[in-house]
C-alpha cells in the first residue's frame, strides 16, 4: 500500500479490514527489525577467534585486572633426575676465613640440585662399502644386501626425515627456516631443494601405515567424524577427520558432501557415528548416531539470548544434566541408571511439549523432536562420548597450519599433510609423541599398531 485511502470514503467494514491488515504490516516489520543477539564462541560454533567479542565485567572471565606475581610454595620447582649423566661433588678443601685444611669426613652434604644442558649437536655419517663378485661356481654376479634404511638413495636417514616432517607439518616451519635451523642448530646442511626431495620420500613411506589406519577404521564399531576448511591452490577445500579411541584418518578433498564418507567407509557399517548436525553427516552408515551436545548447548544459550523463555533454557539444563549424569555413571547400579535415564527421558518430553512462541524456541523444539532417540545414546554406552570434541581436538592444528602457510599449493602437499597428521593423531592415542609416530610409521619392520 503506497498511498492512504480516503477513509470518509471507506465503509466500516473497510475500515475494519484497513486496520487489521496494517496491523499485520506492522507485526511484519516489527519482527525483521528485532535485534538478533550476535553469535559468539559461546552461544554457536563460531571459534573464539572470530565473531563478536562481548564486553565483561567479571574480571576472572576477562583481563581487566592486572596480574600479579605468585608467591609460590614450599616443595615446588622441577624434580632431580633419576639417573644424572655425571654427578660432581663440590668439597670444602680448606677454611675460606683461616685457611686450614677441612677433610671431606667432616663434611656433610647441604644441597643438591640439577643443571641440564644440551650437548653440541651433529650429524652422524656412516659410510656405507658394499662388496660383490662373480659366482666361480655359477658365474652370477652377486652384491652384498646393506641394513635396512641403509638403502642407496637419500643421503638422509630415517631419523633426519621425521624430524623435517615433525617440523613441518607439526610446527609449521618454512622450508628457509628449516634450512637455517637445520644448519645453526643441528650442524646439518640441506638445500630447500634436499627437504622438497626429502618430504617427497616421506610420503611414499608413510602410504603402508596410512593405509593401515584405513583399514583399522573400516572395522571400528565407533567412528567420529567432522570436517574443516582448507585452501589447496588458492580455492576451499574441506579436510575431514574420522577418528575414535584407536585411529584417526584425514583425508582433504574438495566435496564436503556424503560422498568423501562413502569413499573413506565403503562397505563398513559403524555401530555408532558421532557428530555435529551438518548435512552430509546425518548420511552416515552407522546403525546408531549421537549428536554432539556441546553444539546444542551453545544453540540453546544462542536461543536464550535471543529472547526464548520457553524452551531453551530448559532444553539447556537437561542437557547439562546429562553431562552430569554421564559424570557419575560408573559409580551408580544397574538400576540407578536405569531409574535416572527413564526420568531424564520423560523430562525430555515434557519440555517437547512446551509451545515456544519465539522462532529460535520453535526452531529448536522442531529440531529435537526429530532428534529425541539421538540425544542420549551415550548413557546406554559408555564408550559413547555425549560430544564430539575429540574430533574438532584432531583438527585444531590443521586449522593453526592453514592460519600459518595460507594453505597448500599442491594436491601433492595436501595428501602428504593428511597423511602426516592421520599418522601423527593414531600415535598420539597409542601415546607416542608427534616425532616418535613419525619415526615408527617410516621404519617398514615396525608399525604404529605393533608398538602399542
Amino acid at each position: 500500500m503506497k498511498e492512504l485511502p480516503n477513509l470518509k470514503e471507506l465503509t466500516d467494514e473497510a475500515k475494519e479490514a484497513l486496520i487489521v491488515k496494517l496491523w499485520e504490516e506492522l507485526q511484519k516489520l516489527q519482527k525483521q527489525l528485532e535485534k538478533k543477539p550476535k553469535k559468539t564462541s559461546k552461544n554457536s560454533s563460531l571459534p573464539p577467534a572470530k565473531g563478536f567479542k562481548a564486553e565483561t565485567d567479571n574480571p576472572e572471565e576477562g583481563s581487566v585486572s592486572k596480574r600479579v606475581g605468585s608467591i609460590g610454595r614450599e616443595g615446588g620447582g622441577r624434580q632431580l633426575s633419576e639417573n644424572p649423566d655425571q654427578t660432581i661433588k663440590a668439597i670444602v678443601k680448606s677454611c675460606a676465613e683461616c685457611g686450614k685444611e677441612i677433610a671431606e669426613s667432616m663434611q656433610v652434604l647441604l644441597e643438591r640440585y640439577d643443571k641440564i644442558d644440551i650437548p653440541p649437536i651433529k650429524p652422524i655419517v656412516t659410510r656405507i662399502e658394499r662388496y660383490g663378485c662373480k659366482c666361480e661356481h655359477c658365474g652370477q654376479e652377486q652384491i652384498a644386501t646393506v641394513p635396512v634404511s641403509m638403502e642407496a638413495g637419500s643421503p638422509f636417514g630415517d631419523r633426519i626425515a621425521a624430524l623435517v616432517t615433525t617440523m613441518r607439518y607439526s610446527h609449521g616451519i618454512s622450508y628457509g627456516r628449516m634450512q637455517q635451523m637445520l644448519s645453526e642448530v643441528f650442524g646439518l646442511e640441506i638445500s630447500e631443494g634436499a627437504i622438497a626431495n626429502l618430504l617427497t620420500r616421506v610420503k611414499g613411506q608413510l602410504e603402508s601405515e596410512v593405509t593401515g589406519i584405513l583399514q583399522a577404521l573400516k572395522t571400528s564399531r565407533l567412528v567420529c567424524s567432522d570436517e574443516t576448511s582448507a585452501r589447496v591452490n588458492g580455492k576451499n577445500q574441506w579436510e575431514w577427520v574420522f577418528q575414535n579411541e584407536q585411529v584417526c584418518f584425514h583425508i582433504i578433498r574438495p566435496s564436503r558432501g556424503a560422498d568423501v564418507i562413502t569413499e573413506v567407509m565403503g562397505e563398513h557399517q559403524p555401530e555408532v557415528w558421532v557428530s555435529d548436525l551438518f548435512s552430509a553427516q546425518k548420511t552416515n552408515p552407522a546403525t546408531e548416531w549421537q549428536v554432539c551436545l556441546a553444539h546444542q548447548l551453545r544453540d540453546c544459550q544462542y536461543g536464550i539470548d535471543a529472547g526464548d523463555h520457553i524452551f531453551s533454557g530448559r532444553m539447556k539444563k537437561l542437557l547439562l544434566r546429562a553431562f552430569v549424569l554421564r559424570k557419575r555413571w560408573s559409580d551408580l547400579a544397574d538400576s540407578t541408571r536405569y531409574q535416572y535415564r527413564c526420568r531424564l527421558y520423560r523430562d525430555l518430553d515434557s519440555i517437547l511439549a512446551l509451545l515456544p512462541t519465539q522462532d529460535d524456541g520453535l526452531r529448536l523444539k522442531k529440531r529435537y523432536l526429530k532428534l529425541r532417540e539421538n540425544l542420549f545414546l551415550f548413557l546406554d554406552d559408555p564408550t559413547i562420548p555425549p560430544t564430539n570434541n575429540s574430533s574438532e581436538q584432531a583438527l585444531r592444528w590443521s586449522v593453526i597450519f592453514r592460519k600459518v602457510t595460507n594453505g597448500f599449493r599442491s594436491d601433492w602437499g595436501r595428501d602428504l599433510f593428511a597423511d602426516v597428521r592421520s599418522i601423527v593423531n593414531t600415535g598420539k592415542r597409542q601415546g607416542f609423541s608427534a616425532f616418535e609416530s613419525i619415526l615408527i610409521a617410516l621404519n617398514p619392520l615396525k608399525s604404529l599398531f605393533s608398538m602399542c
